[in-house]
């Protein structure tokens, strides 16, 4: 953790906030071929790549309902209470995004507007390795649920003896999903990409995953099933200044890079003695972590970085386009507005980044590796497509016709000035 860099110039940023980098070459040489396995072999290759990669023989792919009742009891009731609360915050924040569509009178006699339309067939990922993530499953059923999908699959490894994590099964039932799925990794993508006898086939995918999660599902979306974003391992970055907490902005750090080896922090402090008093605090919460190992290969990729001039920080930051942001300042509403590229922004001395991943209500669902300059969160909007529609009536078509047919006529396509040239004569006969 000696990569401290002091006020580094515009030249020095790209290379200084470089991602970990995977060889996307040899992914590929290894997931292509399992996503044509479960292509042609349907669920006989789930069951066989399950066994190879996971050590576990599956009978059935499906969840049975009497393994979702067990689950309910493996679940402590402190634990449910918690996922309730969870779960109402997502679904107050979620639904507040729904768009009713309005009317729009463009031109007298022309009326248009736009309706949001669930996509019917969604497939949610939910990693199940060394962390379950049943936060992801809260998050990204439940708006799937409010869009109004119909047929919504979820698929999650199963452990060495055969069974889903129970929480995950609980959420599940909770928010009303029924259809949950005994794979991962690249070949859980690739049945909700293609469907085999028993999975079905989506329109869309979505949901975090590993190097080879990631690779299957930019695979599949050249092959026309849609994905919710570009996404690669977790980050954080934390702007600290005078009045910021050591102790909190470590332990943000620090929560960020147990997620795994491949996760990056980075810290932009307004002087050396923040950071100094950051690293020590890691030092010593570090010792205490049940993943320490996985945070500690992680911190190998930390950036930390003196930024003495305000607007020169957010630059950097900007350029970086984190998926989780952290302002540890007094002054963090104020500074937020100077925010341009991030997935997510946490503001102040008690927002920690891991509220946004359980339980304030906002999506944890996030672009990573830069893809912040340009792509969104997971929201609402992420489950529907928006349709447009116009109606003329006859002064409708009056009023805008004669500028459609000169436009037409001026882009050669004498088909569609006719179209418009047609419908004019016919109200000018009928009015004669």
């Amino acid at each position: 953790m000696e990569n401290v860099f002091i006020n580094p110039g515009k030249g020095e940023w790209k290379g200084l906030l470089r991602r970990p980098a995977f060889d996307s070459v040899s992914l590929e040489s290894i997931v292509a071929p399992i996503l044509q396995d479960v292509k042609e072999h349907g669920d006989e290759a789930i069951k066989r790549l399950a066994e190879k990669f996971d050590g576990v023989i599956l009978n059935d792919l499906k969840v049975t309902a009497s393994e979702m009742d067990e689950a309910d009891l493996l679940v402590s009731d402190d634990l449910k209470t918690a996922i309730e609360l969870a779960k109402n915050n997502i679904a107050v924040f979620h639904q507040a995004q729904q768009e009713n569509g309005k009317h729009i009178e463009t031109t007298d006699g022309v009326v248009c507007w736009r309706k949001s339309i669930a996509i019917q067939k969604v497939g949610l990922y939910i990693p199940g390795g060394t962390a379950p993530l049943f936060s992801t499953l809260l998050m990204l059923g439940i708006p799937a649920v409010l869009a109004g999908c119909s047929d919504i699959v979820v698929c999650t490894p199963a452990d060495k003896s055969g069974k889903v994590n129970p929480v995950i099964l609980y959420v599940a039932r909770l928010i009303g999903i029924k259809n949950i799925y005994k794979t991962g990794g690249a070949q859980a993508i690739a049945a909700m990409a293609y469907g085999t006898e028993t999975i079905p086939q989506v329109y869309k995918i979505f949901g975090p995953g590993n190097q080879y999660v990631t690779c299957a599902k930019q695979l599949v979306n050249k092959e026309d099933t849609a994905i919710d974003m570009p996404a690669g391992p977790s980050e954080v970055a934390v702007y600290a200044d005078e009045t910021a907490n050591p102790i909190f902005v470590a332990a943000d750090l620090l929560s960020q890079a147990e997620h795994g080896a491949d996760s990056q922090v980075v810290l932009v402090a307004t002087s050396g003695n923040i950071i100094e008093k950051v690293k020590a605090e890691i030092y010593s919460q570090l010792s205490a972590l049940p993943r320490k190992e996985i945070a500690a290969k992680a911190l190998k990729n930390t950036r930390f970085i003196i930024m003495e001039e305000v607007n020169a920080a957010f630059d950097l930051l900007n350029e970086y386009a984190a998926e989780h942001l952290i302002l540890a300042s007094d002054n963090a509403v104020l500074l937020s507005e100077k925010v341009i590229n991030a997935g997510s922004v946490f503001l102040g001395h008690y927002s920690p980044e891991s509220v946004g991943d359980y339980a304030s209500g906002t999506n944890h669902t996030l672009p990573t590796n830069g893809y912040a300059k340009a792509y969104s969160g997971v929201s609402l909007d992420s489950f529907v497509k928006k349709v447009t529609f116009q109606q003329l009536n006859k002064q409708g078509i009056k009023n805008i016709g004669n500028a459609v047919e000169l436009m037409a006529e001026a882009e050669g396509l004498d088909a569609h000035k006719n179209a418009v040239s047609v419908r004019l004569k016919h109200v000018g006969d009928k009015e004669n």
